[in-house]
């Protein structure tokens, strides 16, 4: 787990932002397979929404794609 004290500083504006950058990227990968994985396993689109704090058609919508993307 990455500790908050190890990310840079607001106060060095560029690496601060290069971070937000770099968090999202991981963040967008980790997600589209835990999310890939789930389906996989037969989770529902109500289960992957409820884990993810979304409602089903968010989760849907947002994600769909992320199974199918993985299958060729």
């Amino acid at each position: 787990m990455i500790s908050l004290k190890s990310l840079p500083s607001p106060d060095e504006p560029a690496e601060a932002l290069a971070a937000v950058v770099a968090l999202r990227v991981l963040a967008d990968k980790l997600e589209h397979s835990a999310v890939n994985v789930a389906l996989e396993q037969g989770w529902s689109w109500s289960h992957i929404a409820e884990a993810l704090g979304v409602s089903k058609q968010a989760a849907h919508k947002r994600l769909a794609n992320v199974h199918s993307k993985t299958d060729s």
